[in-house]
């Protein structure tokens, strides 16, 4: 099978060996970019014959390329360091035959909070494309919440199988990272002149809550489904605010 997987890695130790190990029978060429991993993730991706490149921070979708152009073949996979790939997807992706440089390939995703797959509200209905040729696709270059640029006419395949997408260990690193997030979507959105307004800063975090905690169902995931809600609605406030502070502070 002539796929090549692209992850970007840092500090990925306690989980990086599942997502490698589950890619073994569908590819000979994992490329790894890191960029500056401190425990054992570098060490642990040589272990299963992937090839590292070891570079600086420039973004997302930037380092996503550098692997991308380093890559054996045109077919690439993309994943996270988190995401694994389950046994009906590894059979789906051998199966395939990949003739049409047109087309790309949509996985769904099976999302886990800590350990537990939820299967409501925001995180349980997603669909991502992430099996594509690279001489028709390519990643942006923004800092965060990348997206793929397509040709036109590209033809979208769904694939059956899973992603497995085993996002936090626990609250704690859930907050860490629901405050990055938060901090870089602001940048962006400053980068792209956007101003705040009271009703996005105050509001748009109760329908976010509403949305995906009653109408899309994640009160059906118990507890973590709650959490994912709130924590959506305090992502929503933090993006909004942090914007309005770097907005205050140019002006200053």
């Amino acid at each position: 099978m002539n796929i090549s997987v692209v992850i970007i890695t840092k500090n990925e130790a306690h989980i990086i060996a599942r997502t490698l190990q589950s890619l073994q029978t569908v590819t000979n060429d994992m490329v790894i970019v890191d960029s500056g991993s401190t425990d054992d993730t570098i060490a642990i991706c040589k272990k299963y014959n992937a090839t590292v490149i070891e570079t600086d921070w420039s973004g997302y979708g930037f380092n996503k390329n550098k692997g991308i152009a380093a890559a054996k073949y045109d077919w690439i996979l993309s994943l996270d360091a988190d995401e694994a790939i389950d046994a009906e997807l590894q059979q789906s992706l051998l199966q395939l035959v990949l003739s049409n440089t047109d087309e790309v390939f949509e996985i769904r995703f099976k999302n886990f909070f800590c350990d537990q797959w939820i299967r409501y509200g925001e995180w349980g209905f997603d669909w991502h494309i992430r099996l594509f040729n690279r001489k028709k696709v390519q990643w942006n270059n923004v800092a965060v919440h990348e997206n793929l640029l397509f040709p036109a006419g590209v033809t979208v395949t769904k694939l059956k199988g899973n992603i497995l997408h085993y996002t936090v260990q626990n609250r704690q690193e859930y907050d860490v990272k629901t405050d990055y997030y938060a901090r870089m979507n602001a940048k962006k959105y400053v980068a792209a002149g956007k101003k705040p307004n009271i009703f996005k800063l105050y509001f748009s975090p109760v329908f976010a809550f509403i949305q995906h905690y009653i109408f899309r169902l994640g009160f059906l995931d118990g507890a973590a489904g709650f959490i994912i809600a709130r924590t959506t609605a305090r992502y929503t406030f933090l993006k909004y605010k942090y914007l309005k502070d770097m907005n205050k502070n140019r002006s200053a």
